[in-house]
């Protein structure tokens, strides 16, 4: 195990960026932020993000020389394999190839909140809403006594699925979404994941007010909810 200079490349509002940075957090290790805004890409971080997406991780190597990882569970796995802290994979193969599958759940998740989040449309906000409730009761069965999705040992998993809630922490203020009014077990795991340290630093203080100007911007049907 080595501690290397590390750099994540961010964006105030990217789930995915938070993913990387609660690994981080979680295990102890130091590293520079650099935030840039995706609406104003620099030449600089277009000419080493193949993708053109956040976050991206650069690792200085022993020779001085920068290496960029790209993909935010690719990112997170490094992480795991290379710096010592808290294991954030279970030891069982079979175990972390489910937490691995749980992982790409929480993306697909997140491709439904982006319709719900940014739709002007009233009949594809409540499709949204549904698909969210149906995928959130797939987590639901298969959470147990919790805190956390593994027990009481946090995982890349936590990782993944506290950006996600963070976001209905701002949304549910604006107009009670009733994602998670069947569902006790997902419900639990939301607050255990908003009270952790790892998650609470992950983003700025002032995240909740960037997250509304993001749904004024794109003129969101939520906000059309609020009392």
């Amino acid at each position: 195990m080595t501690r290397q200079a590390l750099t994540l490349v961010s964006h105030l509002l990217c789930p995915y960026v938070q993913r990387a940075a609660i690994a981080l957090n979680e295990k102890d290790v130091p590293f520079e932020r650099v935030v840039i805004d995706l609406a104003n890409k620099p030449q600089w971080f277009l000419d080493i993000s193949p993708l053109g997406k956040v976050p991206l991780l650069k690792v200085q190597r022993p020779d001085g020389s920068e290496a960029v990882l790209f993909e935010s569970n690719v990112i997170c796995e490094y992480l795991e394999e290379t710096q010592p802290g808290a294991r954030l994979h279970p030891e069982d193969p079979l175990a972390r190839a489910e937490h691995r599958a749980w992982m790409e759940f929480g993306s697909a998740i997140l491709a439904d909140l982006w319709g719900y989040e940014t739709t002007q449309d009233a009949a594809v906000f409540e499709q949204k809403r549904l698909a969210l409730i149906a995928k959130f009761g797939r987590v639901e069965a298969a959470l147990g006594e919790g805190p956390y999705f593994a027990g009481r040992s946090f995982s890349l998993v936590d990782a993944v699925f506290a950006p996600v809630f963070r976001y209905f922490e701002v949304f549910d203020a604006i107009s009670d979404s009733h994602v998670f009014d069947a569902l006790p077990k997902v419900d639990a795991w939301r607050k255990a994941l908003a009270a952790r340290p790892s998650v609470r630093n992950a983003v700025v203080p002032e995240y909740p007010q960037h997250l509304m100007e993001f749904l004024q911007r794109h003129q969101a049907h939520l906000l059309t909810l609020a009392a």
